[in-house]
């Protein structure tokens, strides 16, 4: 089980338990299994809970008995007991399943619209019928008062199937080119629909009229967003009689009240990828709203963020178990998440251990996923002196470092530093004094790291809070105290270098600025025991004045920067003449160096030639070669450049050839001589 936390909201995750490396092989998981306690308890919730391949749509009966979810490959749909805590049946179907609807209390009647055009109906037992529609469908939704079913697709019509009279009647013309989404209110049964074009249409079932139309694309247009194209709607959500919630394909949330064409908030996920989901969450008055890359909770009221997942698969689709803070969702992977967040409200019945083990594991919070290893960089084997271990069993690669056992490296960290532990048992002991100190009457003490940052930053605050006074303005947080900066005071790697030549160099202008800034308050200081302070020249002083004395500091402040560069390099030449003594001084031994196999030594002179001629432009080298005769650069027809050179030849591809031109040579004469002989032979036969 693996807990998360953000803004304070405890998130478990019952499928993914203690997770084990993916390079261990079978044998070693199985052996993990046998020796490790918490891997053999890890919890799965509901047995064989995924997908073979991917997930794309999940729903829970009305009665909470049934969890059901749809799939691939192969097109399939699985029904999840949860009292059974196991999978009760499997179907496979005929193609991909776009979305379906449990239309009973249990699994008795779903409704399934495929991506083919066609709607398929299934039973208890199993496939019932099997119809189709005119365009190819997206979503659809059930009106229960007339056993009317509503489809919206690829199309400007809104098809309606009645199962009671098992016929179509007459279809809803709307003024959309395509629709994407629909939805009908649990309270009064209003019909909407969210088009391609970014609008929200409502209809009345009753007169079958259209009664309302939302333009959500321009209200979700906020001031700091790129648009780059028509936003359109890709999900659709009510609660209640009054409030209705549009997510659109850019990322942003709406959350309308149905008697105003304004929106009463606008949430923008920050990803531009559209809005797959949103949920309602009553007890909190949270939307849970997720796009495929992360799932927000957040105040309906005032829009605040509750908490946040992000899974590392894609998401698909989110559902809400009813009445409890239990979350699933099927994403682009076999398996299918399951969160629990105890906030949300308590676990279902047919698993109500989860509250007494989450409240277990908050008494004694649970250890990190991969416990049996650790986590290393290059820099930590180096020193560590285990750097001679790469490549081999005992390292893992992985990412930028390796995985290593951590009993090995507790052993080498024993070895490389032994005094470590005191060390740091000495560290938490003083950490510990410090804390009691801070609970007695302190005195203004500076902090141990910067001292002469902090002092200077007490003097800037005291002056300030002095001016403030007088002025009755609030006062600025103060640096020392913000837990941002806290770090800076407390850890010497924090330290300012002074002798640094960023410091030397930035050092003039700081502290020009820092007298600037004082002459400032002081002339607001007696402007305004004068009572004399202008609206156009608050500093009390004409601008010429100003420029002048602005020019005079930088003249001042670029001729100390002028010194400390001259400082630099009269100290860069005592290092460099230090060395130079040093190189005099040590003794040079003779080093010898391999020749590679098929190579002759000749002189030093070839590699002095070599390192020269590297150190050429590609110009200048070309032209070399052009000398030689080895490179050869011609204009062409078309106008471009053509090269053409010889490679150079090593001195045993050069022996080789010369020892087959002999060659060649030999069998020449050999081929002449035979001829010759052949030919005499048959003049001396002839005469005979």
């Amino acid at each position: 089980m693996q807990v998360s936390s953000l803004n304070e909201v405890k998130i478990y995750s019952l499928s993914a338990g203690r997770s084990l490396p993916e390079w261990l092989s079978d044998r070693k998981k199985r052996a993990l299994q046998k020796k490790d306690v918490d891997i053999r308890r890890r919890i799965e919730l509901i047995q064989d809970f995924e997908m073979p391949t991917i997930s794309t749509k999940i729903k829970v009966s009305r009665d909470g008995q049934y969890i059901m979810a749809v799939g691939t490959y192969k097109p399939r749909v699985r029904c999840f007991d949860t009292y059974q805590l196991s999978q009760k049946f499997e179907r496979c179907l005929d193609s991909e399943v776009v979305t379906f609807e449990i239309l009973s209390d249990d699994y008795s009647k779903i409704v399934f619209l495929q991506c083919g055009r066609f709607v398929e109906f299934h039973s208890q037992h199993g496939h019932y019928y099997k119809t189709r529609i005119p365009k190819f469908g997206r979503d659809f939704s059930y009106h229960y008062p007339s056993c009317d079913l509503y489809f919206v697709g690829a199309s400007s019509e809104v098809y309606r199937l009645n199962l009671e009279q098992g016929r179509f009647l007459n279809s809803l013309q709307t003024e959309a080119s395509e629709s994407n989404v629909c939805d009908i209110n649990p309270v009064h049964f209003l019909f909407a629909m969210g088009t391609a074009e970014g609008k929200v249409e409502c209809w009345d079932p009753r007169t079958r009229n259209r009664v309302g139309l939302l333009d959500c694309a321009l209200s979700s247009v906020t001031a700091d967003a790129e648009i780059e194209g028509l936003p359109s709607i890709s999900a659709l959500k009510f609660d209640g009689a009054l409030n209705m919630a549009v997510g659109t394909s850019t990322g942003q949330v709406l959350l309308y009240d149905l008697r105003s064409s304004n929106p009463l908030i606008v949430k923008d996920h920050h990803y531009g990828l559209p809005i797959k989901s949103i949920q309602f969450q009553h007890q909190l008055d949270l939307i849970i709203s997720a796009d495929s890359r992360i799932i927000k909770m957040w105040n309906k009221d005032t829009g605040k963020i509750f908490t946040s997942m992000e899974p590392e698969h894609d998401i698909n689709d989110v559902c809400l178990y009813p009445n409890s803070g239990m979350l699933m969702t099927a994403n682009e992977a076999p398996k299918m998440n399951i969160y629990y967040i105890p906030v949300l409200g308590p676990a279902p019945k047919w698993c109500s251990f989860l509250d007494n083990l989450t409240e277990e594991l908050e008494e004694n919070p649970e250890s990190t996923v991969y416990d049996d290893y650790k986590f290393v960089t290059r820099k930590d084997l180096e020193n560590l002196g285990l750097a001679h271990l790469i490549g081999s069993s005992l390292l893992r690669a992985y990412m930028h470092g390796f995985f290593m056992d951590i009993r090995l490296y507790h052993k080498a960290k024993m070895m490389a530093n032994p005094f470590a532990y005191e060390e740091y048992r000495r560290e938490k002991i003083r950490q510990k004094i410090e804390e009691t100190r801070a609970q007695r009457v302190q005195l203004k003490k500076l902090p141990k790291v910067n001292k002469e940052l902090a002092l200077k930053l007490i003097e800037e605050e005291g002056e300030e809070q002095q001016f403030s006074k007088k002025r009755k303005q609030k006062n600025l947080p103060s640096l020392l105290k913000d837990d941002r900066f806290k770090v800076m005071f407390e850890n010497p790697d924090f330290q300012v270098d002074e002798q640094s030549e960023e410091f030397r160099l930035l050092n003039p202008l700081v502290s020009k600025i820092s007298e600037k800034r004082k002459r400032k308050l002081k002339i607001l200081e007696e402007l305004e025991a004068q009572g004399q302070e202008e609206e156009e020249e608050p500093e009390g002083k004409a601008s010429d004045a100003e420029s002048s004395e602005s020019s005079d500091d930088e003249k001042g402040w670029v001729e100390e920067v002028r010194k400390q560069r001259k400082l630099l390099r009269q100290e860069e030449k005592l290092k460099r003449q230090e060395r130079l003594k040093e190189d005099q001084q040590t003794l040079l031994k003779p080093q010898f160096f391999e020749i590679k196999e098929g190579e002759e030594f000749r002189s030093f002179k070839d590699s002095a030639k070599k390192q020269k001629l590297m150190k050429k432009t590609l110009e200048d080298r070309l032209k070399l070669e052009e000398k030689l005769g080895t490179l050869n650069v011609s204009d062409t027809t078309v106008g471009s450049k053509q090269a053409t050179f010889k490679l150079k030849k090593s001195e045993q591809q050069r022996k080789q050839q010369e020892a087959e031109k002999r060659h060649r040579q030999e069998r020449k004469t050999l081929r002449r001589s035979a001829s010759h002989l052949k030919s005499r032979r048959g003049r001396g036969q002839l005469f005979h």
